[in-house]
């Protein structure tokens, strides 16, 4: 069937996320890896404003507790379609990732394998450092941040592997200082023609920062944790029928904050593993409609704070139809229903319809307009054990001003509705992006962020301006 879906590799909160594309043709599926290293050149190294439980549709600024990945199509592997290897024009791509001839990058290969380095180097300006509404401070900081990525040449299976490392200085502020290293990867195991094993993995030492929605309140330091986290998903095509499913286990070890009189604030409690089964069935009912089906089974382990454990059970179910007008039309649009069942009895079962929704429409070949609307529940540790039901909308545009040139502008709403205290939030924000190509060697990027949180709670209220910019090298 004709339509298209983007999905991002493991981790969702370093903003450089491989990016992924599957175009299915009346029941024929054709994977291919977009090239990543001039497509993820980031854009926004500032600090982590997790203010959402919704990410981005980028996953910049995803908070590590929301990486539910089970309704996006499995990770696929980087190979083209036997019956048609021709490339896609770059035209023909979604703006972000083009590769436009003569600013693809070169890349080093060795054997049957090609890597890919690159160095990217930045400051931006937060105007309210610790998230606050009584203490408001305003830094400068500098990033600098190292990747490799490497991928296989094989005819048949392949692997996929990135490592980086980001480290952020600031200025007045060193509680704020932090270094994140990640590896990750994605393989895959052609079985048959219509039968491949896939998986990824990721192993990382991360921050989450100050003013996300799991970062206490008066925290003056990120919250430093440990991510071990891995997928094994088996799909099969039947024609016109694609199914698939898998595990997935997320493990996670936070360290300790401190607060603003010095004491350590130990987050112990957010300690934990989430374990998930989930499968999808896809159907091409012809070239421009298709239905899917998809649930997610979940049990979660996470040791909460004494008296207030965070363990819970649940599923998330949605069914809904694809659609794909040519090149000018795609999109997804799925409801049913979620429960998660949380042994603590302050914060009970949270349960009730669901829907999700992504629409992508190209005017022009120049434009992109994306539309998404989510509902998701996950939890929160702070001061106690908490159960939240997000829901966002979120509008954004992607426009080329020139081969070289691309112009990206967002903004956002979410409601975060908690359970297990008497706490509303409503979260406004909005993103502006500008990418320039100077050649295949290098790029030069800015952007301005405004987040803002309005809490029932009064402490947790906060806005703030970000504004950056980003030199990056690569080969």
């Amino acid at each position: 069937m004709g339509f298209e879906c983007e999905i991002a590799s493991p981790n969702a909160s370093d903003g450089n996320e491989e990016r992924f594309r599957l175009v299915c043709v009346l029941g024929r599926c054709r994977f291919s890896l977009l090239p990543a290293p001039a497509a993820a050149i980031l854009l926004g190294l500032g600090s982590a404003a997790s203010a959402q439980a919704i990410p981005w549709t980028s996953g910049e600024f995803a908070s590590p507790w929301n990486a539910q990945k089970i309704f996006e199509p499995s990770s696929l592997p980087d190979r083209t379609d036997p019956d048609n290897p021709e490339e896609i024009p770059p035209e023909d791509m979604p703006v972000k990732k083009r590769q436009q001839p003569g600013y693809e990058p070169i890349g080093i290969r060795s054997g049957s394998w090609m890597f890919n380095p690159s160095l990217t180097a930045g400051t931006f300006y937060d105007s309210n450092v610790f998230a606050s509404n009584t203490t408001q401070r305003s830094d400068i900081a500098a990033v600098i941040e190292p990747t490799l990525r490497a991928h296989s040449l094989w005819g048949r299976h392949g692997l996929d592997l990135k490592l980086d490392a980001q480290s952020t200085v600031y200025n007045q502020n060193s509680s704020l200082d932090q270094t994140n290293a990640s590896l990750k990867g994605n393989g895959w195991i052609d079985i048959t023609k219509d039968t491949m094993l896939l998986g990824s993995f990721q192993i990382a030492h991360l921050n989450e920062g100050v003013g996300s929605l799991n970062s206490p309140s008066n925290a003056i330091s990120p919250t430093p944790y440990n991510l071990m986290s891995g997928d094994v998903t088996l799909r099969k095509e039947f024609n016109r029928l694609t199914t698939s499913v898998g595990f997935r286990s997320d493990s996670y070890d936070f360290g300790s904050t401190r607060a603003q009189d010095s004491s350590v604030i130990n987050q112990d409690a957010r300690d934990g593993q989430i374990y998930s089964l989930h499968s999808r069935i896809d159907y091409a009912i012809s070239s421009t409609l298709g239905w899917f089906g998809g649930v997610e089974g979940n049990q979660r382990d996470i040791r909460g704070t004494p008296g207030h454990t965070l363990d819970s059970q649940g599923y998330r179910a949605l069914s809904g139809i694809t659609i794909g007008l040519s090149n000018l039309i795609t999109g997804e649009f799925g409801a049913g229903y979620v429960q998660q069942r949380f042994d603590d009895p302050s914060i009970g079962m949270i349960e009730g319809p669901s829907y999700r929704a992504r629409l992508t429409w190209r005017p022009t070949r120049l434009l992109d307009v994306h539309f998404n609307a989510e509902q998701l529940v996950t939890q929160t540790s702070d001061t106690s054990a908490t159960g939240v039901l997000a829901n966002a909308v979120q509008l954004g545009m992607d426009y080329e001003l020139r081969r070289n040139v691309i112009l990206s502008l967002a903004g956002g709403y979410e409601n975060d509705r908690f359970f297990g205290q008497f706490r509303k939030d409503h979260v406004l924000t909005s993103d502006t992006r500008v990418k320039y190509l100077v050649n295949r060697f290098g790029a030069v990027s800015a952007y301005y962020r405004y987040t803002k949180r309005d809490s029932d709670v009064p402490v947790f209220s906060f806005d703030k301006h970000l504004v950056g910019m980003n030199v990056t090298a690569q080969f």
